[in-house]
């Protein structure tokens, strides 16, 4: 059986809901997974901020402009009024569900009960179209078998034990369709994988059913080995490591959730990934195979922060970097590139929320310096610590730029460079021109 995952933008409208229930209604036995229509979860984060602000008569009108537009889809997606009629029905359900949070207290638990809506009213278009279709479908309603335990991570035996009992009730069925990025938490209450959700849903059910692939449809045709919004004449990779893939999704490509990977990679099952707009490309695979050598793709990932301690004490101070490190830690903040020198220490992050309390908590081991407006740039592949000129090449190619960084050694797929935001579109063009364009 075989996972396919289809992104906001493949359900984006009628005539892509139902592109792709003709690419998920072969014989092949599968299970698909759908995220909202594309731009239905800002709009419920939007309702929510009315709710907040307890704007009753704002909310009313914003939700009532969203039903409409769902209205309009049912209208253009179905052919007979007899399914335009339930799937009328279907919407109010939501929508009449989603006006009764516009009455109390609306609080974050409550929140997510309505960013969960989306990806309901999603699947059950799809599996209403496949009926008007004549194809028999199966709806998995996730929120009774994915949940996450108290540290927010999948708990996959739950998963793995109640995903098979809801199959299995059903047999002889071999398409089913449910639900992306929405869960149970702990208590049982609705909760969600945060954004990007959906690819994780897809490599937990695949893990968990032990799928034979996971394929990951969106709107382009795979991993390229630069960013096509800023470089012109990019090119689709073949074969990416799961390794190799898992740099290029954390440091910025944007095809691919980072935290998606791993449940297929400890599984070791494939995952393809796939254009809706170009289905018969091959896409990108990714596997635990290295194929190739030398850099592949460069990525780049925006937003980050340099912070610099600096202070006389590190020298042959014992544990220095380990109370480091804890305050980063008692603030749940993950750190990106890190560098070292005799007398300071210097790293990057990406989330900004706790900073002020950890250049607080910093400053009691030295002077601190905090550099905002900075990007990583990721120059992935191949590279191990004997191959030569690898790190020569990236930094050849940004010799007129100024790095304040570089992170190479510490893993045998990626060289990182800081630099400023400012630079960003010139330095990748740059490792494009150098690194690519000749070959």
């Amino acid at each position: 059986m075989r996972v396919l995952k289809f992104g906001g933008t493949s359900v984006g409208n009628p005539q892509r809901i139902a592109e792709v229930g003709r690419l998920i209604s072969d014989s092949t036995p599968k299970i698909v997974v759908l995220s909202a229509m594309s731009g239905t979860t800002n709009d419920l984060v939007t309702y929510s901020e009315y709710l907040y602000k307890k704007d009753h008569s704002g909310a009313k009108v914003f939700l009532e402009s969203m039903r409409q537009k769902y209205y309009r889809v049912s209208e253009e997606l179905f052919a007979t009024e007899e399914l335009r009629k339930q799937g009328r029905e279907m919407i109010d359900t939501h929508f009449d569900n989603l006006d009764e949070f516009n009455r109390d207290m609306f609080t974050q638990h409550e929140e997510k009960t309505v960013l969960a809506k989306g990806e309901l009213i999603s699947t059950a278009l799809m599996v209403y179209h496949l009926q008007e279709l004549g194809i028999a479908s199966v709806l998995l309603p996730a929120l009774n078998f994915m949940r996450i335990d108290k540290d927010q991570e999948p708990d996959n035996y739950y998963i793995r034990e109640n995903l098979n009992r809801e199959i299995a009730l059903h047999p002889g069925s071999t398409l089913f369709i449910t639900q992306g990025f929405i869960c149970r938490n702990a208590f049982g209450e609705i909760d969600n994988l945060k954004r990007g959700g959906s690819d994780y849903t897809a490599s937990i059910i695949g893990a968990a059913i032990d799928a034979d692939e996971i394929q990951i449809w969106t709107d382009i045709d795979g991993f390229h080995n630069n960013d096509p919004r800023y470089v012109k004449n990019t090119a689709r990779i073949d074969d990416l490591s799961f390794n190799e893939a898992a740099e290029l999704a954390y440091f910025g490509a944007k095809i691919l959730h980072p935290t998606s990977v791993r449940p297929a990679q400890d599984k070791n099952i494939p995952v393809r990934l796939k254009n809706t707009m170009d289905p018969d490309s091959p896409g990108t695979l990714i596997t635990s195979r290295v194929t190739g050598s030398g850099i592949k793709a460069v990525a780049a990932k925006d937003g980050i922060v340099a912070i610099r301690i600096k202070s006389d004490r590190m020298l042959l101070a014992f544990g220095f970097l380990r109370k480091v490190f804890e305050i980063f830690e008692s603030h749940r903040t993950s750190i990106d590139m890190i560098a070292t020198s005799e007398v300071s220490v210097s790293m990057t992050i990406d989330q900004v929320d706790r900073l002020s309390e950890i250049v607080s908590d910093l400053e009691n081991y030295g002077t601190v310096e905090v550099i905002h407006d900075q990007t990583i740039i990721c120059v992935v592949g191949d590279m191990i610590g004997e191959s030569r000129g690898m790190a020569v090449q990236a930094l050849e190619a940004l010799r007129h730029i100024p790095v304040r960084m570089i992170s190479y050694g510490s893993s045998n797929n990626n060289i990182s460079l800081l630099i400023k935001t400012s630079d960003k579109i010139d330095a990748l063009n740059s490792l494009s021109n150098h690194l690519f364009q000749a070959r």
